[in-house]
């Protein structure tokens, strides 16, 4: 690269003749069929193969390590830091790359959806589907706004470049790089989309508490009466699908601000994941691919028709689209206080109740714990589901202190009074390889009976092992299936995988040094 400051580079190439400038969703839509980096299907959304890359690369996220970082950041295995020199090297590749193309694509909006905290972002991106996905997943802005955009971070994308670990520093040939200071997000060697979202909702994380805001990985909706409910969990675990009910309008599928007036939806769009996808078991979903979507890593025939259950390249196969493709979505995205706050596990193990109702201390220790089980296709590498334990429900995005985020959500649920459950969409009857997984429409039911109020009073018993208050009965749900053990033939087998899972839980929150006595004491009760 030529001797200038690679930020002052980078400005230049938001100057240059060659950026295609916020177009439309038909033109990026026809830019990328021109480009032959994606092809149409029969339904009119656009689909993308995202080479080797099917999934976030954890391990290639990096957060410079600067004045303004260094104190404030929760360094380590997720937060791992990086030089300003090796950053300042890495944006200079990418911004020489993409100033050697014919064309690169930029979009400017915002996250946020409350004007008051919303973030103006620009994105710009060698590829037009990468554009048309920034276009559809962030808050488009009006003519009015447009015309005075002035953006507070930009993230740049160039899967092109691919960097070099012995020379750059990095773990592989990909990179995600986040600057507070310089308030800048470089991406290479990546072609897969969700790294944009994700660096922009990091940033979120990491801006949004010095503002009183209490930034959330979770999905919304709220009912007609204008009752709000929160959906907590990682990928995989059920967050889309069990937000997206026609009978209360969606709020939001990921990111949320929960701020003094409120909730308000951080994106403009949805990214859903699709294996399996049918109409009968996610019509709202289903329906919303259409022109405009874009399909990642979906199998589809030669005449454009799209093969949901195949999970050959990858089981995270994803839908992006507008919030609004949602029937009855919210149109502002903005909701009143919660009444309602699910957390979402997907348990493998199959030992968790598929659902309970929490005390406030033990909605802090889960939220803390944030157990799940990683699904094959989430991340790379991982084909086999896996134990963990994500702080927060959203580890990988977080770049302060788990305190900061645990202190901001017992606060509210005291303030607001909102009932906390724990639900479990995963295996029943058995693990992974002997049980089977939840019925949604089970979940479903469990959840709509607990956002109705009906399992607020209602009589529960005490899972022995867990020490969760598990309902009684569940009007068209089977007694049998409420209290794990009884679901499993080999009750042996039951009391082995319960408490196992038991010690995972004890042995993960030993590590936080933070938290009170009641709250520590609200975990399972095998030690």
């Amino acid at each position: 690269m030529r001797m200038m400051h690679a930020v002052t580079a980078l400005e230049e190439l938001r100057n240059q003749p060659n950026m295609k400038r916020n177009l439309s969703a038909a033109q990026l839509t026809e830019a990328a069929l021109s480009r032959q980096e994606a092809r149409l299907t029969e339904t009119g959304a656009l689909r993308a193969a995202t080479g080797k890359y099917t999934g976030r690369s954890p391990k290639d996220k990096f957060i410079v390590k600067d004045e303004l970082s260094e104190n404030k950041v929760d360094w380590g295995k997720v937060n791992q830091p990086i030089s300003e020199a090796t950053f300042e090297h890495l944006l200079g590749k990418v911004v020489d790359h993409l100033q050697a193309k014919e064309e690169v694509f930029s979009f400017q909006g915002f996250a946020g959806a409350d004007e008051r905290y919303h973030l103006p972002i620009q994105v710009i991106n060698e590829y037009a589907w990468h554009n048309l996905f920034a276009h559809q997943l962030f808050i488009r802005p009006s003519d009015e706004e447009l015309a005075s955009h002035k953006p507070s971070f930009i993230v740049i994308s160039a899967p092109g470049v691919k960097a070099d670990p012995l020379v750059d520093g990095t773990n592989s040939e990909a990179f995600v790089i986040v600057s507070f200071k310089q308030r800048v997000i470089v991406i290479g060697g990546t072609e897969y989309a969700g790294e944009m979202k994700k660096s922009i909702f990091s940033v979120m994380n990491f801006l949004l508490p010095q503002q009183e805001i209490m930034p959330m990985h979770c999905s919304a909706n709220v009912g007609t009466d204008g009752d709000t409910a929160l959906f907590f969990g990682l990928s995989g675990t059920g967050k889309t699908t069990l937000s997206a009910d026609p009978n209360r309008p969606l709020i939001g599928d990921d990111e949320h601000g929960w701020s003094p007036d409120g909730i308000f939806n951080i994106e403009g769009g949805c990214y859903a994941k699709c294996i399996n996808l049918s109409a009968e078991k996610e019509p709202e979903i289903h329906g919303a691919i259409k022109f405009g979507t874009i399909l990642e890593n979906v199998s589809v025939d030669e005449a454009g028709i799209c093969d949901y259950e195949d999970g050959s390249v990858t089981e995270n196969t994803r839908a992006a689209y507008p919030i609004d493709y949602i029937k009855g979505s919210l149109p502002k995205s903005l909701a009143s206080h919660p009444k309602t706050i699910i957390f979402l596990t997907a348990d493998a193990t199959g030992v968790l109740p598929p659902i309970s109702k929490l005390t406030t201390e033990q909605a802090m220790y889960h939220f803390l714990s944030g157990y799940t089980s990683k699904l094959a296709g989430t991340e790379r590498g991982v084909t086999e589901p896996e134990a963990t334990f994500s702080t927060c429900f959203g580890a990988p995005f977080l770049p302060l202190a788990p305190s900061v985020y645990a202190d901001m959500l017992g606060s509210k649920i005291r303030e607001h009074q909102a009932d906390v459950y724990l639900v479990n969409t995963g295996w029943t009857g058995g693990d992974y390889h002997s049980g089977s997984r939840m019925k949604l429409a089970y979940t479903r039911t469990m959840v709509q009976a607990a956002l109705c109020g009906e399992l607020r009073d209602v009589d529960t018993i005490q899972d022995p092992i867990f020490g969760l208050h598990v309902p009684v009965s569940i009007v068209d749900v089977p007694k049998a299936l409420l209290m794990p053990e009884n679901a499993w033939e080999d009750k042996t087998a039951y009391k082995q995988k319960a408490q196992e899972l038991a010690v995972q839980f004890h042995q993960h929150f030993a590590k936080f040094d933070f938290i009170d006595d009641a709250v520590r004491q609200a975990g399972p009760l095998y030690k």
